[in-house]
């Protein structure tokens, strides 16, 4: 499956009126823009494709973080611990 198109935020359906509002984080400050209902559908499979995006990054990230410590568990498990000679 290809992510082909992607954007951020989320899209609330306005009660009572013919618009949805899309929410989106910009310099942290949340903005709001109306957009058609029948701009919403091809919005949402958007959203939708940018939510993918980000779920496959974490389990990337989670993957590679596991490698990551089982590599430093190998290291560590393999150094001889150092002799001790105690003096006399």
């Amino acid at each position: 499956m290809a992510i082909e198109r992607m954007e951020r935020g989320k899209l609330c359906q306005m009660t009572g009126r013919p618009h949805y509002n899309h929410q989106t984080w910009s310099d942290g400050r949340n903005v709001v823009r109306y957009v058609r209902k029948e701009e919403a559908p091809e919005l949402k499979k958007d959203i939708a494709g940018y939510n993918l995006f980000i779920k496959l990054a974490e389990q990337y990230v989670d993957e590679v973080i596991r490698s990551t410590r089982r590599e430093r568990e190998k290291k560590k498990r393999g150094k001889k611990p150092k002799s001790r000679n105690p003096r006399i």
